[in-house]
């Protein structure tokens, strides 16, 4: 399905993974509306000249009112819903916030687009985190949502009630079920990548929460865009599923770290601290389905990106 000239609905997009993906959107004409509760002054979205050409509306998804006021008055011909709470420490430390974003918000927005004449479809970012702990194997679509903690529980309710939105409402919904998303413009440095960076950066110690041998996806923010707009292209063949999206990179936290390291000609002072709340061990997606249905697969590794994001990294963090 070609979108070209439709007006598409970010929510999160002055956000890490909504800057990128109205970046590229913009790039194919389509016309970008970001709604967020902030551009933050530091963002990838505030520091992208290219990123002008979006409009800002300013919206927080967990006021109905609000957000359905500005849905009916953009009508977009699509949505894709990025906006949460999307660190799992977070999550542990206040949960009502983060189920108010997570699921409410959710709602919120499918409720919204519901009442939309000619909404054309509606992409639901999900996560890895949905499946829970399900061992040593590469997790697929037809695997049962085994998720028991907070976060992980917020999108996997986020998760199924969006489905259910397709199958009783009819609503193109289509889900998606990413791996650690890693790039340019994350400023979440509770997260692995951003905080090794920085520790470099500013000669400080790293402080890994976990023991250093989980194992997760890391898949590059440009593999995330071009999967989102894959599905939205096939909307036709995606709506009503959910889609995983793994990388070629399964590494654990020291195998980053060592990466990192022979890349950036670096060595990193790091300490284990092993206080992680609900982390998963270990999660791995297979991404065969949305390869057959819409020829996705990663073409970036961390090797081949990190001294480039390093070097992004070097401009905006201090010495």
């Amino acid at each position: 399905m070609k979108i070209k000239n439709n007006k598409i609905l970010i929510t999160g997009g002055t956000g890490f993974i909504g800057s990128h993906l109205a970046e590229e959107l913009l790039k194919k004409d389509y016309k970008i509306i970001a709604c967020d509760i902030r551009i933050h002054p530091l963002s990838y979205f505030a520091n992208c000249p290219t990123l002008k050409k979006v409009k800002y509306a300013s919206c927080d998804i967990r006021n109905f009112q609000r957000l359905s006021s500005l849905i009916k008055k953009i009508k977009p011909d699509f949505v894709y819903h990025l906006a949460a709470v999307s660190e799992v420490e977070n999550a542990y430390d206040n949960p009502r916030i983060m189920f108010e974003t997570n699921v409410q918000g959710t709602v919120n927005v499918l409720e919204a687009t519901r009442s939309l004449q000619n909404i054309k479809g509606v992409v639901i970012a999900s996560s890895d985190k949905a499946y829970g702990k399900q061992g040593k194997r590469k997790y697929r679509e037809i695997d049962p949502l085994l998720s028991d903690h907070p976060y992980e529980l917020s999108k996997t309710a986020a998760d199924m009630i969006s489905l259910g939105y397709y199958k009783t409402y009819g609503l193109p919904v289509t889900v998606t079920r990413f791996g650690n998303v890693y790039g340019e413009g994350d400023f979440h440095f509770s997260r692995l990548i951003p905080d090794i960076l920085r520790s470099i950066i500013q000669n400080k110690t790293l402080k890994i929460r976990s023991d250093g041998k989980h194992v997760r996806d890391y898949i590059y923010i440009k593999d995330v865009v071009s999967g989102y707009i894959k599905l939205m292209e096939n909307i036709d063949k995606t709506k009503g599923q959910a889609f995983n999206f793994g990388s070629k990179d399964t590494l654990s936290v020291i195998k980053v770290i060592k990466i990192v390291e022979t890349k950036l000609n670096r060595k990193i002072k790091y300490k284990i601290i092993n206080n992680a709340n609900n982390e998963i061990p270990y999660q791995t997606l297979n991404f065969n389905k949305v390869k057959k249905i819409c020829g996705w697969q990663p073409q970036y590794t961390m090797t081949s990106q990190i001294k480039k994001i390093y070097e992004w990294y070097k401009l905006v963090i201090p010495g």
